[in-house]
């Protein structure tokens, strides 16, 4: 339609000769321009928040694959854990000759979970598995006494917590379950789902379940170590060992872990003089299959390295360990010094 009204128009035009210059009429009179829209500088984009939690998250969950309870046999004995009862109750005998009963020691199926604030299941992960030491609750001693969850935070470092209720409250430091073949390969599945489920968001389970896994022990935590690392079914996801003052025996079990995987874990065993004979006789094993070793605290805790830190006090510096050692806050040090681990973006506190 427009190009015909253009055709129209053009032969309805006067020629050069008649055209004859016309008045404009009122009607006709120009109207000004219109002034131009005024332009306004583009206003800045407003920033996307930063990635991550904006508040911690912890949680105590129940697990089906916890450590506990535990009815097998003590390991290469035939002694079932369970020894004593006492009508339908059931006990387990220590080596110190106590008793403590199933259901008051050996039946809590709770972890304590955490994510620090701006954790990020986007960027690199890693998963920290803390085992406490004996006489130790989850909520006394872990989170309170020993601020592992806060020294997790005050490291700066994009970590997920993940600690398993051993042995209630008790002088024992039982591995239960974890002494049963592939059977920490299976925690460490449900630790994946029970921290994606915390997170909130089923994106982030692929990011959990492919985290490599960084073992914590404290004291008596380190048999439930040993066993997790010579039949646990996860040394490929295993990339790190923390013992704080926690080598009280299985120092041929350490050794085997460290020397098949050395090329992608470090080791890292600070002491007192408690520990001090058991940490001597793992750098002798170290030693005679020619792994090299430093008695120094490194500047970073990569693949290859392995690091003695002793002359760290007396027995009674043992209780205080993880808060005290070659300085305060040693747990948060050494997870600093974590290589590949981008900074969480948060407030450094639990």
């Amino acid at each position: 339609m427009k190009r015909r009204a253009l055709l129209l128009g053009a032969l309805l035009m006067p020629t050069a000769a008649r055209a004859q210059p016309k008045k404009p009429s009122k009607r006709q009179a120009t109207r000004p321009a219109a002034k131009p829209a005024p332009v306004h500088a583009a206003k800045p984009a407003t920033p996307p928040p930063p990635p991550g939690l904006k508040e911690a998250r912890t949680q105590l969950v129940a697990f089906d694959a916890s450590p506990f309870p535990y009815r097998g046999f003590i390991p290469d004995t035939t002694k079932p854990f369970l020894d004593v009862r006492d009508g339908k109750r059931r006990g387990h005998t220590t080596g110190r000759g106590d008793v403590y009963w199933e259901e008051g020691t050996y039946s809590d199926r709770r972890s304590l979970l955490y994510l620090p604030q701006g954790f990020d299941p986007a960027q690199p992960v890693l998963i920290v598995l803390y085992l406490h030491g004996q006489g130790a609750t989850l909520e006394r001693d872990v989170a309170l006494r020993q601020a592992v969850p806060r020294q997790v935070a005050e490291s700066g470092k994009n970590i997920a917590l993940v600690a398993p209720q051993l042995a209630y409250d008790a002088l024992d430091s039982s591995a239960g379950n974890f002494w049963r073949g592939g059977h920490f390969a299976r925690y460490l599945d449900e630790a994946a789902e029970r921290l994606m489920r915390l997170y909130g968001d089923r994106s982030a389970g692929r990011g959990f379940n492919l985290a490599p896994v960084v073992i914590v022990a404290f004291s008596g935590g380190y048999l439930s170590a040993a066993y997790a690392l010579e039949r646990g079914g996860a040394n490929h996801r295993v990339n790190g060992l923390i013992l704080l003052d926690a080598l009280y025996g299985d120092e041929p079990k350490f050794a085997a872990w460290f020397a098949a995987r050395r090329r992608q874990a470090f080791l890292l065993s600070a002491y007192t003089d408690s520990t001090k004979e058991e940490n001597a006789t793992l750098q002798g094993l170290l030693t005679k299959r020619r792994i090299p070793f430093t008695r120094a605290v490194p500047k970073t805790l990569s693949p290859g390295t392995a690091a003695f830190v002793g002359s760290t006090g007396g027995l009674d510096m043992h209780g205080d360990f993880v808060t005290r050692a070659w300085q305060a806050d040693p747990l948060k040090q050494a997870l600093s010094m974590i290589a590949g681990y981008a900074p969480v973006h948060g407030k450094k506190d639990a």
